[in-house]
């Protein structure tokens, strides 16, 4: 089989069957031991592909340029975010605090390690690399990127996690794509989670959260 047919094949098997078979329930729903076992693989693959970098896995890389134009940009998107929820959900803002401040607090400092670390690493690290002869590096790697990342959220079985991870995962692949560096993408997704979470939106993304 080409290679391109076979990496087709292993991106709807992996980014389309597995979601579905967890949506339909043919699968257990345990988004972080499936997270952390699928980040495995791909640095597992990453570490044999001698094509590709290990060290950008650990490295800020060229952040410089971009980081203050990231910070600004993540700033506005999430005063709108905010405004949304205090306006369209009022009962959701700050309710993880005001219900449970110790877990918020622990999500807080843990979620950037066991959630966001790994996905970077499979969404952006592997994906760019792994599948850049089916999509290319450019607006179509982007696009799909964005797209995958948001389809493996319908597991919550809500549209709000899809949409916003759609949207994320666009905001994600621009940093990575731009910057080259794995660990301001994750910080962009830690800003950005760590904020939904604050705000009362968590319950979106895990349905423990539920009262």
């Amino acid at each position: 089989m080409p290679r391109v047919a076979f990496l087709a094949f292993e991106f709807l098997a992996v980014f389309c069957g597995l979601p579905l078979l967890i949506y339909y329930r043919r699968l257990p729903n345990l988004p972080i031991p499936f997270l952390l076992a699928a980040a495995l693989v791909a640095f597992l693959l990453l570490r044999s592909d001698v094509t590709f970098p290990l060290r950008q896995l650990l490295s800020w890389g060229n952040y410089r340029p971009f980081l203050a134009a990231i910070l600004m940009r993540d700033v506005i998107c999430l005063v709108f975010l905010s405004l949304a929820v205090r306006f369209f959900a009022p009962e959701l803002l700050f309710s993880l605090i005001k219900r449970s401040p110790y877990l918020w607090l622990a999500i807080f400092f843990l979620y950037p390690l066991i959630s966001v670390y790994p996905q970077e690493l499979f969404f952006r690290a592997f994906f760019f690399h792994r599948y850049q002869p089916l999509f290319g590096s450019g607006s179509g790697m982007l696009f799909a990127s964005s797209l995958a990342f948001g389809f493996v959220h319908i597991i919550f079985r809500n549209w709000l996690a899809v949409a916003l991870c759609v949207i994320g995962g666009l905001l994600f692949s621009c940093t990575y794509q731009a910057s080259g560096s794995l660990l301001l993408a994750c910080l962009d997704h830690a800003i950005f989670g760590d904020f939904l979470f604050t705000i009362g939106l968590g319950q979106f993304f895990y349905h423990g959260f539920r009262a």
